[in-house]
């Protein structure tokens, strides 16, 4: 039997998963910001017509699945994407687990592990719960755990997370990706908790590897056995359009094409940014950015259709292939 990644739809085969995008987000919220002063997010259904217009467009450029990466931290709300979803024949898989650069949520801050009321990991077991049961009453599980590593390192809050992401990726054989600052190399990090928890490096994703030029680092991580993401493509403020199209070039040429996933870490409405200002900053961060602009880039330096096939189809799909307990 095929294996399956579970969706918001439901179960997809892998092998129909098509073009896939490995981390997008479709809404980026404060939920505390638009629940008290709701004035910027303004009307909801006319921010679900925008997604719905954006996604299918994207679908119409031949994309097939995005992986929405929006987990406790970023203001996930699974009842809006499952209605997006039912709007466009884009597969969408979402993920669990908490999105922080230093601190826990207070709800874990005197629960758990080495805290004043101890008792074991509250953070595993939600995050399994969201990949075997369902996300709260909505019946969509969870097909990949997220975690993050900033330039501030592994504190204390952040190192329980990334125990309690390889713990649940243990008991649930999810695959796990992560938001990482490459310039301060932190994937080795994660890399390493991980190994200390147990976890097979092949089935990670070491995440935003396209903001660094530094080849050593990016073949440090592969040869530890992990996918790097280049998934930022869009965000020119950190590296500009062609030294991003350039790293995967040489990547490539020095034969790591089968380890490598694409996307742009868009969204459809972030409320870190003013969003009036985000098209004149970033013009190029949006979810087209790669069919229209990296593609033909990536041609014109000799690319072939079958390397296009590995990143864009392959890879992803051997990604959620990685199936199993253990």
């Amino acid at each position: 039997m095929m294996p399956q990644v579970k969706g918001v739809r439901g179960p997809i085969a892998t092998d129909r998963l098509g073009v896939t995008l490995m981390h997008e987000h479709i809404f980026v919220l404060d939920t505390e910001f638009s629940m008290n002063f709701p004035e910027e997010w303004g009307n909801e259904e006319q921010r679900i017509v925008d997604a719905v217009s954006r996604l299918n467009k994207l679908k119409s450029r031949g994309v097939d699945s995005i992986v929405d990466l929006t987990v406790m931290g970023l203001g996930r709300y699974i009842p809006r994407i499952q209605r997006i979803a039912e709007q466009t024949s884009l597969n969408i898989i979402v993920a669990t687990g908490i999105y922080s650069y230093c601190d826990l949520p207070h709800y874990f801050q005197y629960r758990g592990p080495a805290t004043i009321l101890g008792g074991p990991e509250l953070m595993t077991d939600m995050f399994v719960r969201d990949i075997k049961e369902g996300i709260a009453d909505t019946g969509v599980r969870a097909g990949i755990l997220k975690c993050a590593t900033d330039a501030p390192g592994v504190t204390p809050g952040v190192e329980r997370i990334l125990r309690a992401t390889a713990q649940a990726h243990r008991r649930t054989g999810v695959p796990i990706t992560t938001h990482t600052n490459a310039r301060k190399r932190v994937g080795l990090d994660q890399q390493r908790v991980f190994r200390e928890e147990g976890v097979d490096l092949s089935r990670v994703i070491i995440g935003h590897c396209g903001d660094t030029t530094d080849l050593g680092y990016l073949e440090e991580l592969i040869a530890n056995g992990s996918t790097i993401g280049m998934d930022r493509f869009g965000i020119d403020t950190i590296l500009p359009f062609e030294v991003r199209v350039h790293t995967v070039v040489q990547m490539c040429e020095r034969g790591h094409a089968n380890k490598m996933v694409f996307s742009h870490d868009a969204s459809c409405f972030m409320h870190w940014l003013p969003e009036q200002l985000v098209p004149d900053m970033l013009p190029h961060w949006h979810y087209l950015h790669i069919h229209d602009d990296v593609i033909p880039a990536l041609k014109d330096r000799g690319f072939s259709e079958q390397q296009l096939q590995t990143m864009l189809v392959d890879n992803p799909r051997k990604i959620f292939e990685g199936q199993g307990a253990y």
